[in-house]
């Protein structure tokens, strides 16, 4: 199991009480006293920086069983996104492996909630938004479009040739939809899936319609596809889609050509992908190949 699934999993420890008497009697506790609310993590002390660091490493390996074959590093502690909370980065490693995330504690450090915070007088998707860059990528439907779906894929992927099938069904329905692609090879377990996402951009440098033809017949032929014989299959599907056989030679060798995969890959980890297909509909993020809810979010965003 992946660490940001245990990291965040629980999305509530604690409910934030900020409206209980300060005068309640606070049930017995093992863990070390809280300091005094301060006005910021600036006004922190050392020692009162050093107790809440303290506080939430005895909790998380508490609640999380993590025993000393698992490194945790606290901090810093900074001002949260609201005026009652600190923040505080936890970083987790184990056999090689590690993740961190923030949660946020109170600032009598009484109770500690994990999640994400939403500020409710701004566009939740924003983010997103800003961490989507579409330009240059491989897209159909008008540059206008009330509605922009971007799918991270993968082209060795089952799962993302049946989303291909939904998409096939159901885009002729909604011409005010654009469709963006970008790639994601699971390499470690889809062994020919960089070859083909390669493939994809050395059609794209020929046209978009270039590449979505090439896109159809890699998930036509899937099962037809092997690391064994990738770079040819994949090289005469591209020349069926239009690029010449010297053209398909060149680009592949070209390092560009990996480089432009590399850059869609570390644009979906900032994302946070870690699956495919990973669906961004306006910035809302949806996983798998659901046709109810993708048809829900466009529809939604349509009227």
């Amino acid at each position: 199991m992946r660490f940001r699934a245990l990291l965040l999993g629980a999305l509530l420890l604690a409910i934030l009480q900020f409206g209980r008497a300060q005068n309640a009697a606070a049930p017995a506790s093992p863990f070390p006293k809280a300091p005094a609310a301060a006005g910021g993590a600036s006004d922190l002390t050392p020692a009162a920086s050093a107790n809440i660091a303290k506080r939430v490493e005895t909790f998380m390996r508490n609640l999380y069983a993590w025993g000393p074959d698992f490194e945790m590093k606290v901090g810093p502690i900074r001002p949260g996104p609201v005026a009652d909370l600190y923040e505080v980065i936890v970083q987790v490693s184990t056999q090689g492996q590690s993740e961190s995330t923030s949660v946020f504690v109170t600032k009598d450090a009484r109770f500690l909630f994990q999640g994400s915070l939403q500020d409710m007088t701004q566009d939740p998707m924003a983010d997103v938004k800003k961490n989507l860059h579409l330009e240059g990528a491989p897209s159909k439907g008008p540059a206008d479009a009330k509605v922009v779906v971007v799918e991270f894929g993968d082209f060795e992927c089952p799962i993302c040739r049946q989303l291909d099938t939904v998409l096939r069904t159901m885009l002729p329905k909604y011409p005010q939809v654009r469709l963006v692609f970008k790639d994601f090879p699971l390499v470690e377990v889809h062994p020919w899936a960089l070859t083909a996402a390669e493939a994809g951009h050395c059609a794209l440098q020929k046209s978009q319609d270039t590449f979505w033809k090439l896109h159809d017949a890699i998930y036509d032929n899937q099962e037809l596809i092997s690391p064994e014989n990738a770079f040819s299959k994949l090289g005469d599907l591209a020349e069926q889609a239009g690029v010449t056989a010297d053209a398909y030679k060149t680009c592949m060798a070209d390092t560009k050509t990996e480089a432009a995969v590399q850059k869609s890959v570390e644009e979906a980890r900032t994302l946070e992908v870690d699956s495919t297909p990973t669906l961004f509909v306006d910035g809302r993020r949806l996983v798998g190949p659901s046709d109810t809810a993708l048809e829900q979010y466009i529809t939604f965003d349509l009227h």
